[in-house]
C-alpha cells in the first residue's frame, strides 16, 4: 500500500499538469496562433491571469502589439516583463476594490477612447476584474464599494449573485463598458473562473450586456442599504447595448480536469472525474467529497466548482478551500489510505496567498497535537490557522491563471 508521503507527491504532480494545461501564456498564444491578428493591436489585458495572458500575446503578435493596459492584483505582476512594449501596468484591489481600482477605472475608458481607428482591441479577461477595475455610480465613493464588497464575499451568495450586484452599482459592467469602444469590434479572450463558464459572469461581464438585470436582483435577499444603491444603479445605467462581441474560452475548469485525469492515468492510477460542478456550503461539500471518497474504489478522484463560506463577524484565516479540507479532514480520520487535495488554480484561496490544503488520515490528530480544534476552527472561519499547524497548507504563488477551483482525492 503506498504511503501517506506518495500520497501527496502524487496529488501535487497532478494538480500541477492540471495547472500547466489552463497557464494562460500557452493558451492565448494558441488562440492567437490558431486565429491570427493582422493588424496594429492594443492589448487590455485585466485579471489575475492578466500578465501570462499578454505575455501570450505578445508571443504571437510580437511587433504588432503597439500598447495595451494591463490591470491586476499585487504580486501577480513582474512590470520588467513588459519593458519597451508601450503597455502601462496597474495594479487593483482583490478580493476587494482598492484606490487602484479606482484609478484603472478612470483610465481604461479613456485609453480605449483614444486609439486611432485603424488599431484593433484584443481583450484577455481572467478572474478577479470584479474588484480590480471600478467605476462607480454617482454618490458611491471607495469606503462604499468596500463595504458591499465585504458584505458579498461573505453573504455566502453564489458567484453569479453577486456579480449580478456588482453590475447594478457599475458604470463599466454588464456591458457597459462597450459605449467606450463605439462601433469597434474587439476580439476577447477569457479564462473562465466561474461555474457554468458563461462569459456574461466572467469579470462582472465587462462586455456583455445582461437582459433582465434588475429582474435578478429583485430575487435576492439584500440589506436594506445595498437595495438603495442598487435601485439607485439600475436607475443611473438606463439602456445599454444589447449586443456584445463573440468572447473566446482558451481555458476552462473541464480542460483542467481533463489534463488531471490524464496525468492520474500515466501514473498508473484508475480516475474518476465528477461531471457536477462542486458548489453549495464549503464545509458541507468536503464532508460530502470525504466520504465519497472513502466508500469509493481505490485511485484517483477529480472534481471542481466554487463553494460558498458564510463568514462570522470576525473570521479567522483561510478560504473556501482550506474550509472545505479541513472539514474532509474530520472525515478522513483515522484513514491512511486517503488523501484530500482542495485548492484554487490561481494560487490563492480568499484574501489569502495559500491556495488551499492537503489533507490526509493523520491532519486532525496533528492538529490536535497542536493543541487546536477542527470543529471550532470551522466555527470561526480559521481554518489557515489550524492547516499551517498541521503543515497541510499548500502554497504556489501565482500560477498565471484562474479556473476556479480542483479538488483531488486519493485513496489507496
Amino acid at each position: 500500500m503506498a504511503d501517506a508521503a506518495f500520497a501527496r507527491r502524487l496529488l501535487l504532480e497532478v494538480f500541477a499538469a492540471a495547472l500547466g494545461a489552463v497557464e494562460g501564456r500557452a493558451v492565448v498564444g494558441q488562440a492567437l496562433a490558431d486565429r491570427p491578428l493582422h493588424g496594429p493591436v492594443w492589448i487590455c489585458a485585466i485579471g489575475k491571469a492578466a500578465q501570462s495572458m499578454a505575455l501570450g500575446a505578445c508571443d504571437v503578435l510580437g511587433p504588432r502589439v503597439v500598447g495595451g493596459l494591463l490591470i491586476t492584483k499585487p504580486g501577480h505582476l513582474d512590470p520588467s516583463a513588459f519593458a519597451g512594449l508601450g503597455i502601462e501596468c496597474l495594479l487593483g484591489g482583490h478580493p476587494v476594490p482598492d484606490g487602484g481600482s479606482l484609478e484603472a477605472g478612470r483610465r481604461l475608458p479613456g485609453a480605449l477612447g483614444a486609439l486611432p481607428a485603424q488599431t484593433e482591441v484584443l481583450f484577455l479577461l481572467s478572474g478577479g476584474a470584479s474588484s480590480l477595475v471600478e467605476v462607480p455610480i454617482a454618490g458611491l465613493d471607495l469606503a462604499d464599494l468596500r463595504r458591499m464588497n465585504q458584505w458579498l464575499l461573505g453573504s455566502g451568495l453564489p458567484i453569479d449573485a453577486v456579480n449580478r450586484v456588482r453590475k447594478s452599482v457599475s458604470r463599466i459592467k454588464g456591458g457597459a463598458l462597450l459605449s467606450a469602444l463605439g462601433d469597434r469590434p474587439p476580439r476577447v479572450l477569457a479564462i473562465s473562473d466561474v461555474p457554468g463558464d458563461d462569459p456574461g459572469v466572467i469579470g462582472s461581464g465587462l462586455l456583455v450586456p445582461e437582459v433582465g438585470l434588475a429582474e435578478g436582483i429583485a430575487a435576492l435577499d439584500l440589506p436594506t442599504w445595498l437595495s438603495e444603491w442598487v435601485e439607485r444603479g439600475l436607475e443611473e445605467r438606463g439602456a445599454l447595448p444589447t449586443r456584445g462581441p463573440e468572447i473566446t474560452l482558451v481555458a476552462t475548469l473541464e480542460t483542467a480536469k481533463s489534463a488531471a485525469a490524464d496525468a492520474g492515468r500515466r501514473a498508473g492510477f484508475a480516475v474518476r472525474v465528477d461531471a457536477h460542478p462542486v458548489e453549495g456550503d464549503a464545509a458541507l461539500a468536503g464532508r460530502r467529497l470525504a466520504r465519497a471518497l472513502l466508500a469509493g474504489p481505490p485511485g484517483i478522484s477529480i472534481a471542481g466548482g466554487e463553494t460558498t463560506l458564510r463568514l462570522p463577524d470576525a473570521p479567522g484565516r483561510g478560504g473556501r478551500n482550506q474550509h472545505l479540507a479541513l472539514a474532509a479532514a474530520i472525515e478522513l480520520a483515522g484513514h491512511a489510505d486517503a488523501a484530500l487535495l482542495s485548492a484554487g488554480t490561481d494560487g490563492t484561496d480568499g484574501p489569502t496567498d495559500d491556495a488551499g490544503a492537503l489533507v490526509d488520515g493523520a491532519t486532525l490528530e496533528r492538529i490536535r497535537d497542536a493543541g487546536l480544534d477542527a470543529a471550532q476552527g470551522l466555527e470561526r472561519a480559521d481554518s489557515g490557522t489550524l492547516l499551517e499547524a498541521s503543515g497541510d497548507l499548500i502554497r504556489t504563488g501565482p500560477t498565471g491563471t484562474n479556473v476556479t477551483d480542483l479538488i483531488l482525492g486519493w485513496r489507496g
